[in-house]
């Protein structure tokens, strides 16, 4: 019986087809399809590449290679499967790298990777930030699951015990209590802009933060508890756990982390001096779910390879492979030879429980959640010099339906004292506002002056405050010439230099510069070398986009357009959050 030969390969690489936007569904069919398809003789080759989840891949490979033994082909065709061990992250930053799409703390794609034919990585939240972040034909829904794992919160047994593990049903409104006590718990967490599971915990433990009785400092507190213990890479956060079963080691090492059911089987597997106890949070938390993403654009022979291999992968031997690897079945149920962990469920549960017809769990996600939780991270965890620039034209006492009848003025200034609740004392922030002839023949008025927050969020918090409308017009072109200006002047190398704007209309001003002359002033005067970042937020149907799109194309940063400014929150986390060093 003549097969393809397989191969696994440690790194995505330059085989297959690049992908296009969209993510083909696959639908979960009988084995006897594949039997079907399996020929006895067959010529010609197709070579489908698939990108796997690290931790998965030798599942997925070991089933590949018996299919091919078994002699796999599809119309008389051999199919030839190669197998990538990848990490998510580097697949997603290939994929959104082709269609436009931009994640925050992703970073750039590497120059030699190429997008494969079928793509598995850890969790449905990376299809889903590919279509909230640009990618817009991209459809999570299609991403059938082919595995699963819990995430749980990783703890020292001992510190576990002192908890009342494994019995005590714990939540994560108990861990937030632990992490901004006086005493707090040393907590850590994997960069979850970079990791599903990091990204898992952080939602359940904002959530858990946002239900108490001082939600913003709750919340705040727990961003800066994880943002001291984080790690960009699992392997250097779980090193932080305990390496001695000493009382002070203990004390001084990682008392809790946000980690997967297969991290934790992993690392104690290989017998670590003080083990890892699982503790499985309620509510749970969403677990990875392993979608099997066939992306499309690929020839149809591929596209049908691709298929019948999905079938290869939903069979009851292939639920023993998982176990093989400490994965459970999309059902949170496992095979045989699986070994849970103390208190383990089964099956697992979950926010996003994949549905019957074994479809993936990306429609039970909140886009908008996770959207925010990775602003706010973003936001809390990096640090940038910033003139915040406030529009108080007369047009801002319009008031927002949506928002309790508050004023744009209102809604506006709350959602930038939010801000900068997040923001920690590296950040220089500086505040104008602006309007027409605001200060003196001037359109704007420069209230604190850029500086560390370390010295002057009083001052700060107080000027917002303090913001009122005006009768006048907007006097958009001359403010942002001017802040352009200032922000160059004194140019911090060590920092993202930026400019973010919020205004309701359009520029308004009979006295100032025209678009053609802003344009061309900023052309002359930014400098490569010096980069600042202009983000302009609209607010409202009074705003045109093309006329703000006119002025970042120049400076860089980008517009940002709300109709309903009650969502202007979301936009100004978001805005920040994906500013970037340089042009």
């Amino acid at each position: 019986m003549s097969a393809g030969r397989h191969r696994m390969r440690s790194n995505v690489h330059a085989a297959g087809a690049a992908a296009a936007v969209g993510v083909l569904a696959v639908t979960a069919g009988g084995y006897f399809g594949y039997q079907q398809l399996a020929q006895s003789d067959c010529s010609g080759k197709i070579d489908l590449a698939v990108a796997v989840a690290t931790e998965l891949a030798p599942a997925v490979d070991a089933a590949a290679t018996q299919w091919e033994q078994d002699g796999a082909a599809v119309g008389g065709t051999c199919i030839d499967v190669t197998v990538s061990a990848s990490e998510p992250v580097e697949v997603a930053a290939t994929v959104a790298a082709k269609h436009g799409a931009t994640l925050a703390g992703v970073g750039q794609a590497s120059g030699t990777a190429v997008s494969p034919d079928v793509w598995v990585p850890d969790s449905s939240t990376w299809l889903l930030r590919l279509k909230t972040g640009g990618a817009t034909a991209f459809d999570p829904g299609n991403g059938s699951s082919i595995a699963r794992s819990p995430v749980v919160v990783a703890m020292p047994q001992p510190i576990a015990t002192q908890l009342g593990w494994p019995e005590k049903k714990l939540s994560w409104v108990n861990l937030v209590q632990r992490v901004n006590s006086s005493k707090p718990l040393k907590t850590g967490i994997v960069d979850p802009t970079r990791d599903a599971a990091g990204l898992s915990g952080l939602l359940s433990l904002t959530t858990a933060a946002s239900a108490g009785k001082d939600a913003q400092k709750e919340t705040v507190g727990a961003l800066r508890a994880l943002a001291t213990g984080r790690s960009n890479l699992r392997q250097d956060l779980v090193a932080k756990f305990p390496t001695a079963e000493d009382p002070t080691t203990i004390a001084r090492s990682l008392g809790a982390a946000a980690l997967s059911e297969e991290d934790v089987i992993a690392y104690n597997n290989k017998k670590p001096p003080v083990p890892l106890a699982a503790l499985y949070l309620e509510p749970a938390s969403i677990p990875l779910d392993y979608p099997y993403a066939v992306l499309p654009g690929i020839e149809p022979a591929k596209a049908s390879a691709a298929r019948v291999l999905f079938e290869v992968l939903t069979t009851p031997a292939f639920r023993n492979r998982l176990a093989a690897q400490s994965l459970r079945a999309p059902d949170g149920n496992w095979g045989e030879g699986f070994t849970a962990p103390p208190g383990a469920p089964s099956p697992a549960g979950g926010t996003a429980n994949p549905p019957s017809n074994g479809g993936g769990a990306a429609g039970d996600l909140d886009p908008g959640a996770i959207e925010r939780a990775v602003s706010s991270w973003s936001i809390a965890t990096q640090s940038g010099r910033m003139l915040c620039i406030i529009d108080v034209s007369g047009s801002m006492k319009a008031k927002v339906p949506t928002a309790n009848n508050a004023t744009r003025q209102q809604v506006t200034v709350a959602a930038a004292q939010r801000g900068l609740n997040l923001f920690d004392d590296s950040w220089q922030i500086g505040l104008w506002t602006f309007s027409t002839k605001l200060d003196g023949n001037k359109d704007f008025r420069e209230l604190v002056d850029i500086g560390p927050l370390s010295g002057q969020r009083g001052q700060l918090e107080q000027a917002l405050a303090g913001i009122k409308s005006s009768d006048g017009d907007t006097g958009l072109y001359d403010t942002v010439l001017e802040a352009y200006k200032r922000v160059q002047e004194n140019w911090d190398p060590g920092q993202v230099n930026s400019i973010v704007l919020f205004t309701d209309g359009k520029n308004d001003d009979d006295n100032g510069i025209s678009q053609a002359q802003l344009v061309a002033q900023l052309e002359a005067i930014k400098d490569p070398e010096r980069p600042v970042q202009v983000v302009l937020i609209g607010i409202g149907s009074d705003v045109s986009k093309a006329e703000l799109k006119a002025i970042t194309d120049v400076t860089g940063g980008g517009p940002f357009v709300t109709e309903d400014p009650n969502s202007i929150g979301a936009i100004f986390l978001k805005a920040i959050a994906l500013r970037k060093s340089g042009n």
